[in-house]
């Protein structure tokens, strides 16, 4: 399976309980979308989800072959993809892997540079983007006037001093 299908989903950090569950902290946007998926990806490798729930912003899950507290143990750090076909986004929304690399212009075309980072802040997300310089743009639509997940480019609405 090529990893361009694949999306890094969260990290396992524990287990949970003494049945081989383990805990999940998701990178998508929410544990609840995590939790929908019957099949996550461990090293490529498909890995069928048992059962799966929230708890307290993370997903407690079993997974198949995952039997005792032993071999969830063994499972600490390591990293859970979903498959891009798998996820039925709303329309309109995107996986912000689609996004990274992107072109960024501002509305009068003017070239700023390319996406290379997503901070998750506590107000909302912001881009880093970089060329001549770097510019830090808040993801709200104020800002963000247009993304073009196929073309792989971004419009974005500057205001004096970013």
């Amino acid at each position: 399976m090529s990893e361009i299908e694949l999306i890094e989903a969260g990290e396992i950090v524990n287990t949970h309980g003494v049945r081989g569950e383990v805990k999940i902290v998701p990178w998508v946007d929410s544990p609840e979308f995590l939790a929908k998926f019957k099949t996550l990806y461990l090293d490529g490798d498909p890995v069928r989800v048992r059962s799966a729930r929230v708890h307290k912003g993370c997903v407690i899950a079993a997974l198949e072959g995952v039997e005792d507290v032993n071999a969830a143990m063994a499972l600490k750090r390591r990293v859970l993809c979903l498959r891009k076909a798998d996820a039925k986004l709303p329309k309109g929304t995107f996986f912000l892997a689609d996004i990274l690399g992107a072109r960024v212009v501002t509305e009068n075309g003017a070239e700023l540079g390319t996406l290379e980072d997503v901070m998750d802040l506590p107000g909302n997300r912001v881009y880093v983007v970089r060329g001549e310089r770097e510019h830090l743009i808040p993801a709200v639509p104020e800002f963000i006037r247009k993304t073009d997940v196929a073309a792989k480019t971004l419009t974005v609405h500057l205001i004096e001093g970013m």
